[in-house]
């Protein structure tokens, strides 16, 4: 396993398991936080594939790399292409300004970590 997957493993891993120790504390207001957070990307107007890519240009242009990576695998998982990342990432870029081109480094580095979309995929 290379380097930048056992990162990426361990990203995963993390998030889950903080994410159930957060929960599991029974906070009401954290809890209903989080419920919000994942109904906000259920399909509505818009596709889900189309909040996760706001979602990745909100996460670029706020600079939160954790946000970043979360978000470019459940776009992945939505099917996103690479020309879709690009474009997403130029969005952010022109949004954000140049201070966001180190996010962008660390977004292709993490791009690279997941296969490629099929042709023809959603």
């Amino acid at each position: 396993m290379s380097e930048s997957a056992a990162s990426l493993a361990e990203f995963r891993a993390f998030r889950e398991r903080m994410n159930q120790i957060i929960l599991d504390a029974g906070n009401l207001t954290i809890n209903r936080f989080f419920a919000l957070d994942g109904r906000a990307y259920e399909p509505g107007a818009l596709g889900t594939k189309t909040k996760e890519m706001l979602g990745l240009v909100s996460s670029m242009v706020l600079r939160c790399d954790d946000c970043i990576t979360y978000h470019i695998v459940r776009c992945r998982e939505e099917g996103v292409s690479d020309q879709e990342f690009l474009d997403i990432f130029a969005v952010g870029l022109v949004v954000g300004g140049s201070i966001v081109i180190p996010h962008l480094r660390r977004a292709m580095a993490r791009l690279e970590e997941l296969p490629a979309t099929r042709s023809g995929a959603p």
